[in-house]
């Protein structure tokens, strides 16, 4: 019985007001360790990427192209004059000559047979001739594709596919 009265004392407000001091505690904590490393520096990466640079160009006198990518290269220049000569020839035919729709259908599915052969090789996919030669093929084809193999190619679409073609031969020229 004497716990229930106590408990009814601890619940019943008192009548002195009590006064709260804040109360400051200081703990100390050991000192954390330092966080690991599990990343590479700036300067670790430079080094590494100077080193491979380094031994890559003490390393390429050795490295000769193989007699099987110089004909690549020169099966490349041979097909890509080809595929311009075709389209300069297409290009130059005039609206009201009956050959124009054979022409055109020569010329896309030499176009197509070009850029199967090569859009998968990706020594070439940097290359100035590639790029040039791909961009105004896909002009040429996205022409007569929409508008039928008979309809002329605007004036200003023609000059840039011809000057795209001009700036590709003198790549090629360049081994580019």
């Amino acid at each position: 019985m004497a716990s229930a009265s106590a408990t009814a004392t601890l619940l019943k407000p008192s009548s002195v007001p009590t006064q709260h001091k804040p109360v400051i505690t200081a703990s100390v904590s050991p000192p954390l360790p330092p966080p690991r490393r599990h990343n590479l520096l700036r300067r670790d990466v430079l080094s590494i990427s100077a080193a491979s640079t380094l031994l890559l160009t003490q390393s390429l006198p050795f490295l000769a192209p193989s007699p099987a990518s110089a004909a690549e290269d020169e099966e490349y220049v041979k097909d890509t004059s080809a595929v311009i000569s075709k389209v300069r020839t297409t290009l130059s035919m005039e609206r009201t000559d009956p050959n124009v729709a054979d022409a055109v259908a020569e010329l896309r599915e030499a176009s197509n047979s070009w850029v199967a052969k090569y859009r998968k090789e990706k020594a070439l996919l940097g290359k100035a001739s590639f790029r040039d030669i791909y961009s105004a093929l896909n002009a040429v084809s996205g022409h007569y594709v929409s508008f039928g193999p008979t309809a002329p190619i605007p004036a200003k679409r023609k000059a840039r596919i011809l000057e795209e073609m001009e700036t590709a031969e003198k790549a090629l020229s360049r081994g580019r």
